[in-house]
Parts: C-alpha cells; sequence; structure tokens
C-alpha cells in the first residue's frame, strides 16, 4: 500500500472542473502515473474522509512546445488525470472554497 499523499499529486481546478463538480458531484485530481483506479480511490476517501463511488483515469498526452525561433523543439510530460464521482450528499471542502 502507498500513501495517499504519492498517489493524489494535485487538484485540478478547470472551468469544466467546477462544472463537473457542481453538476454531477465529480471531482478532478492529477495522479501519479502508475496509480490505478483502487489506490485512487483509497487514497481520495482517506485523505478527505469521503465515500467513492466510481473513479476514471486517463493519460493526458504532453504537448510538443517550440523553443525559440525555430530553434528547439521539446516536449512535455505525460501525465495521468482521475475524475473521481463521490455520493450526493457528500463534498470535498478543499474544492468549496472556489
Amino acid at each position: 500500500m502507498r500513501d495517499p499523499q504519492e498517489v493524489i499529486v494535485a487538484r485540478l481546478i478547470t472551468e469544466k472542473g467546477v462544472l463537473m463538480k457542481d453538476k454531477d458531484n465529480k471531482y478532478i485530481f492529477r495522479v501519479a502515473a502508475d496509480a490505478n483506479k483502487h489506490e485512487v480511490k483509497r487514497a481520495v476517501e482517506q485523505l478527505f474522509k469521503v465515500h467513492v463511488t466510481g473513479v476514471a483515469t486517463m493519460v493526458v498526452r504532453g504537448k510538443t512546445k517550440r523553443f525559440g525561433f525555430r530553434r528547439e523543439e521539446g516536449r512535455r510530460p505525460n501525465w495521468k488525470k482521475a475524475v473521481v464521482t463521490l455520493k450526493k450528499e457528500e463534498k470535498i471542502e478543499a474544492f468549496e472554497s472556489l
């Protein structure tokens, strides 16, 4: 078992994420690249003291970026995102102050 703080890297706050939170009670997190759904569920339940009903994970591909005037081309790293669904009556307080 990994430490929950190693699994959950950061919370993601976007316009789409705020709409999902208000409408469907779904929260978005950036998670460790090798984390699976069971680890994400356990980590969210332990860190925020809520009950998770579903987890969806996806790998976000890194973008290609240019540096300078047509000189160097680099790539940002891939990262993993998790969309966590909670029970209807529960909320994560860290997201509610937005």
